[in-house]
């Protein structure tokens, strides 16, 4: 006799999924609902771990473009995008949490998932960081 195939759930009998005294944390997220599919978790935590990375990299590159105006002795708005930059890349970075937490409560209520929040403002920081350089490239050749 062949057992019972397993659809990768944790919610079974002898499971703790959802219980109170589950303590996994943020217990925002794990005593709500029943654990979904490890695969969709995981993915879940890949793509928060992407949008860290990515804020990461913005931070760099903000650290890279002070380091540059202070070697090249640039105009004080290299400097400020810079500062920007980073900020942006750090909030980037906290937003991943934020949203990981709430797909993850979608998928362990039976919810669609929420729209993204953190790209519409990435796409237009990244546009507006490019226009403002571009423009300064710009002014700095005309001098």
């Amino acid at each position: 006799m062949n057992a019972p195939e397993s659809d990768g759930r944790t919610d079974g009998p002898d499971s703790d999924a959802g219980s109170d005294h589950d303590d996994r944390r943020p217990h925002s997220v794990y005593r709500v609902g029943t654990d979904p599919d490890p695969r969709w978790t995981l993915a879940n935590e890949r793509t928060a771990l992407a949008w860290v990375r990515t804020g990461l990299g913005l931070i760099a590159a903000g650290l890279a473009l002070v380091s540059l105006s202070l070697i090249a002795r640039l105009s004080w708005i290299v400097p400020a995008l810079a500062v920007i930059i980073c900020l942006g890349g750090s909030a980037l970075a906290v937003s991943a949490l934020g949203s990981w937490r709430r797909n993850e409560r979608a998928m362990r209520t039976g919810r669609p998932l929420p729209a993204p929040t953190a790209l519409p403002w990435l796409v237009g920081g990244v546009a507006l960081a490019g226009l403002v350089l571009a423009g300064y490239a710009v002014v700095e050749a005309v001098r």
